[in-house]
């Protein structure tokens, strides 16, 4: 049951970090719900469905035993009579041969409770990841394609410095203005809802349920890692950096002007991942991400990185004085990408996804400091793939969402496509990164 011993682990050991509120929160997760996640891990297509299907074969095994039959006695030897006497006497009656003796019959089947033996099922092949086994991915906001790429863009490191060694996604459109749907529909392949596109007041009513998957879930289960690195995460109670922070059901988020949102941390939606503890110990404070970098072993295979609302680039959220909008976020990007590009994971087999997952929805000109004009089409946003493993200063046109974002991601480390994710019309990125000749 190895499948099984890495969510349970992980369960135990976030159970050490949990106090207070978020203890009794987590001890009133339903049993049925956890059960749903071993259900859910065991009938996956990651390897695991066999052996669900074996033991559900095993339970309906017919074990009535079989009986065999004794073997029927043989029919008595006919009777044999003399031949008629040489003379006229009458004939003396010959004596009646001896019957033959009965064979003792056959023992009787001991009965057995044995079931019949059931065919085990191949299992399927594990997950593999192709070259690249080192993805990270930066959200921002965006102020619009032209603020970023255009001819006179608001954000020059990345316009000018990382633009001309990767590979621009100029077709790539969000699903929504919204940052909670997009952020949502990366992770899990779930659609916009009414109460994510208002980024959810109330988030007690916009967690999904255990039987909704994540990519996290998926990477879990494959064994591969992965982590999500939250820039001013904070416990509210202590102000600490502390982990998997997420709002009190039925309480509006208390949000600091340019400090840390839940909505920007899409992690905290999932039961699956609140409730068996993976939240707890892999969705973690910004200063983290530093420290993991230092060697290749302890870079999880997958990084999310959200930066706060002012390093995000969300105009208004900046102090006074300070570069605000698409220029906090390039500086942002200026600071942090470097160290991503020079870490040993990345020089190894890395790929860095810079992503616009919401629209910026005062974008400010820098130039007046006042608000800019909306951009034409708002949801086209681009995003820059940057490796080695992609052609320096090309551009893929091809129409892009937050669905193929998760998709891609699925297709490099081998898994299955989740919800939306699957659908026949949506784009994967992944083969020409993966050296394929041809996409889906």
């Amino acid at each position: 049951m190895k499948v099984l011993a890495g969510p349970f682990q992980r369960a135990i050991a976030a159970a050490a970090t949990l106090t207070g509120k978020r203890f009794g929160l987590l001890v009133a997760s339903s049993l049925v719900a956890t059960s749903a996640i071993v259900a859910a891990s065991m009938t996956s297509s990651n390897g695991s469905g066999p052996l669900a299907a074996m033991l559900g074969r095993s339970l309906a095994a017919n074990t009535t035993p079989v009986l065999s039959e004794p073997a029927p006695n043989p029919e008595p030897a006919p009777s044999s009579s003399g031949g008629p006497a040489p003379n006229p006497a009458p004939a003396l009656p010959s004596p009646a041969p001896l019957p033959a003796p009965a064979p003792a019959p056959a023992p009787e089947a001991t009965p057995t409770n044995e079931p019949k033996a059931v065919p085990t099922a191949p299992e399927a092949p594990a997950p593999e990841a192709g070259r690249i086994k080192h993805v990270f991915v930066i959200s921002l906001a965006s102020s619009g394609y032209d603020a970023a790429f255009g001819a006179t863009a608001q954000m020059p490191y990345l316009a000018t410095t990382l633009r001309p060694q990767g590979t621009l996604l100029s077709g790539y459109s969000l699903l929504d203005p919204a940052a909670l749907p997009n952020s949502v529909a990366s992770i899990s392949g779930q659609p916009p809802s009414a109460e994510t596109k208002a980024d959810c007041p109330d988030y007690g009513k916009c967690v999904y349920s255990a039987e909704t998957l994540t990519l996290a879930d998926q990477l879990g289960i494959a064994q591969f890692s992965w982590r999500a690195y939250m820039e001013g995460m904070v416990n509210p109670e202590t102000g600490q950096p502390d982990n998997c922070v997420y709002p009190q059901p039925g309480t509006p988020e208390a949000t600091a002007t340019g400090g840390y949102a839940a909505r920007l941390n899409p992690f905290v939606y999932f039961h699956s991942l609140l409730d068996l503890g993976d939240c707890a110990s892999d969705d973690v404070p910004f200063a983290e991400l530093e420290k993991d970098l230092k060697t290749v072993k302890s870079t999880p295979n997958y990084s999310y990185i959200s930066p706060n609302l002012c390093n995000a680039g969300v105009s208004g959220q900046c102090a006074a004085g300070t570069p605000d909008g698409a220029a906090s976020a390039d500086a942002f990007l200026a600071t942090l990408v470097p160290k991503i590009l020079a870490s040993p994971a990345y020089k190894e087999d890395g790929l860095l996804i810079i992503n616009f997952g919401q629209a910026n929805p005062a974008p400010i000109d820098p130039a007046t400091g006042a608000p800019a004009p909306a951009p034409a089409n708002p949801l086209k946003v681009g995003t820059l793939l940057v490796s080695q493993f992609v052609s320096p200063g090309s551009t893929d046109a091809v129409a892009y969402d937050p669905y193929s974002l998760l998709r891609s991601t699925e297709d490099l480390f081998g898994l299955a496509h989740l919800e939306k994710a699957d659908g026949a019309k949506v784009k994967s990125f992944a083969p020409a990164l993966l050296g394929e000749n041809s996409g889906d």
